[in-house]
């Protein structure tokens, strides 16, 4: 079985993870359980649950005690997106080729939807306590989650992002980094060490995996200021030139494009040499991380 035939099916599972803990929509709540399944449904590559998942079986993991994990950290970034598509922030129509959530469901119901996503994340995580003797082990998992799920992690990313809409001048690279590290790389970085905690990894694992996370995170956001610039709308699934029609700086307008696509190559081979430096080895997440040098979108 070839890369994209093994990436093909993982995919597949974990859609019918996440698939199995959304909530079905009922009750006089049901509109905003609708939305909240149609902002899932929307699809995407499930990067951060494919990467949990990955490294809790680099780390010899077994079980389906990573599976309500691997809900959870989905339902975080959907989540992250619905907002971020809002008019008060990118208001951006179209996500993954199809109507955003505020435009199919107005945007009251989008915000709830967004929010619903968020706290059903961590109602989700914490099926996990039913499911694992050592309560400990998931209450570490579970404060990895939350706290790079935050205003320490991807909120304040967006923070920062979102202040930064407009500055060119008073714009630093520090900003940029720091944005990217955050906004992106915050769930990534989760989703990692996540995977090594619950499969008992080691205090400097947890560590090490962390920073390969990090790598991973910075090359995966510049890669997307790329695409932003060199793709198309029917490839992305989403309007290209936001980032300029939002006066946002990148790493692109920063760097430009040559030394981006550089930075990209580098960050991630660094990351790839970290994961075979593990006393195991999983060949699909090391091709994982190569593949998101090359993806177009």
């Amino acid at each position: 079985m070839n890369f994209k035939e093994e990436l093909a099916g993982r995919t597949e599972k974990i859609e019918r993870i996440i698939e199995a803990y959304m909530p079905k929509a009922k009750g006089y709540q049901r509109t905003v359980i609708e939305a909240m399944n149609y902002s899932i449904q929307a699809g995407g590559k499930r990067l951060r649950p494919m990467l949990m998942e990955e490294t809790y079986r680099l780390f010899q993991g077994k079980g389906s005690l990573i599976e309500p994990f691997m809900a959870a950290i989905e339902m975080l970034h959907t989540y992250s997106l619905v907002h971020d598509d809002l008019p008060a922030m990118d208001n951006d129509e179209y996500r993954r080729g199809r109507k955003t959530t505020h435009v199919v469901y107005g945007e009251g119901m989008a915000v709830l939807a967004g929010d619903g996503l968020l706290n059903y994340a961590f109602e989700t995580a914490c099926k996990a306590f039913d499911m694992e003797e050592d309560i400990e082990k998931v209450a570490r998992a579970l404060k990895i989650l939350s706290k790079h799920g935050g205003i320490y992690g991807m909120i304040g990313g967006q923070s920062a992002d979102v202040e930064s809409q407009g500055m060119k001048e008073t714009f630093t690279r520090e900003r940029l980094m720091f944005i990217h590290r955050f906004k992106t790389g915050a769930l990534i970085q989760s989703a990692m060490e996540i995977g090594a905690v619950l499969a008992g990894a080691s205090t400097k694992e947890v560590k090490d995996i962390g920073e390969t996370a990090q790598d991973i995170g910075m090359a995966f956001q510049i890669q997307d200021d790329i695409l932003d610039v060199i793709s198309t709308e029917e490839v992305l699934g989403k309007p290209i030139g936001s980032d300029e029609k939002n006066r946002k700086q990148t790493y692109v307008t920063m760097e430009g494009i040559h030394k981006a696509k550089k930075d990209v190559a580098s960050l991630s081979q660094r990351a790839i040499k970290r994961l075979q430096s593990f006393p195991a080895r999983n060949l699909f997440l090391e091709q994982l991380t190569e593949y998101l040098i090359n993806r177009e979108k």
